[in-house]
């Protein structure tokens, strides 16, 4: 086996096949674990965008940048929950998807407003 590097951590012949992949795995994970949020635009009383596809413990943040107007975004389904509050012009909400499925994120205020979100496992 050659010797490679990743992330600074340097593998070489000592280091067994099913360990090197195992340590790779647990590496790219944990950089997953800190990937940043994907963004949803609260404005022109709409979500954008208007569907997105995640996965399972992604995060979603929901930013009110409509001027004046105030959002309150939330979802009821029979797996999953979330209720975000009035939200004020400038204001954001993190809510982490923790179960796989599609669901319809609504708005309180402004109920045109959907958001599609499909969560993969």
């Amino acid at each position: 086996m050659r010797s490679w590097s990743f992330r600074g951590l340097r593998v070489g012949k000592s280091v067994g096949a099913p360990i090197t992949a195992a340590m790779v795995a647990g590496l790219l994970a944990g950089a997953a674990l800190g990937a940043e949020p994907y963004l949803v635009s609260q404005s022109d009383r709409e979500f954008k965008p208007r569907e997105i596809a995640i996965k399972r413990g992604e995060t979603l943040r929901f930013i009110n940048d409509d001027g004046e107007l105030l959002h309150h975004a939330y979802l009821s389904s029979d797996t999953f929950n979330f209720d975000s509050g009035d939200q004020q012009p400038g204001s954001k909400f993190e809510v982490v998807f923790p179960v796989a499925g599609d669901f319809t994120v609504l708005c309180g205020i402004h109920p045109k407003m959907k958001l599609l979100v499909h969560v993969a496992k």
